[in-house]
């Protein structure tokens, strides 16, 4: 049976250190990312992960003992994916103006969940204690209130934290709009809440 390769959960990893072995890690990931889209989390098996990468199950218990810790590892490579696209929307974003800003920011964490499925199945579907969906969201919040800031130097730090509050719950809300493909007027919806987030935005940013 599949579960008598298994290690402990609670063992770590093995970590690659030659560029084959990363480029097998990642094959590893790739493949269980679709597992986990087709097919649950829940409902994937670590045999299919590895038919699906092509590779040994031995080879796939060596890097990742167990699909807890191979699910964490995916939500890990998720995150800090997120982390480095808003920052580079921050550092794009000096020269724009808020209605662009606006734009950018709706359309943020929709493009990535459409770009990254998986990160959907595993944070917001799936409980697990090793993968902790709050601490992401609040990397970032802060990470929009660090880019709000760069606009509204004579606000608080507290103004800031709340505005950026909002705008992640704005952001939300374009998601929840666009996971409904079938809802009547959704892209005058969406449009609407593009606008909300304009006039929000410009009232952040008055002195």
């Amino acid at each position: 049976m599949e579960t008598s390769e298994a290690k402990k959960p609670g063992e770590l990893r093995r970590v690659p250190q030659r560029q084959r072995g990363h480029e097998r890690v990642a094959a590893l990931l790739e493949a269980a990312a679709s597992c986990f889209v087709e097919k649950g989390y829940d409902a994937t098996t670590m045999t299919e992960v590895a038919a699906r990468a092509g590779a040994s199950i031995g080879s796939l218990y060596q890097f990742f003992p167990t699909k807890e810790v191979l699910a964490q590892a995916l939500v890990e490579q998720y995150a800090q994916a997120v982390y480095a696209e808003l920052a580079t929307l921050a550092e794009q974003s000096v020269p724009w103006s808020t209605e662009e800003l606006a734009r950018q920011l709706c359309a943020f964490l929709v493009s990535f969940r459409k770009r990254h499925p998986a990160f959907v199945v595993l944070v917001e579907t799936v409980i697990m204690p090793s993968v902790d969906g709050m601490a992401i969201r609040r990397r970032v919040r802060a990470q929009l209130q660090a880019l709000l800031a760069q606009r509204a130097a004579h606000r608080s730090s507290e103004d800031m934290h709340a505005a950026a509050v909002v705008v992640q719950q704005m952001m939300k809300a374009a998601i929840a709009i666009h996971a409904e493909p079938d809802m009547p007027g959704r892209d005058a919806a969406l449009m609407q809440l593009q606008h909300a987030m304009q006039l929000y935005l410009h009232g952040v940013f008055a002195k």
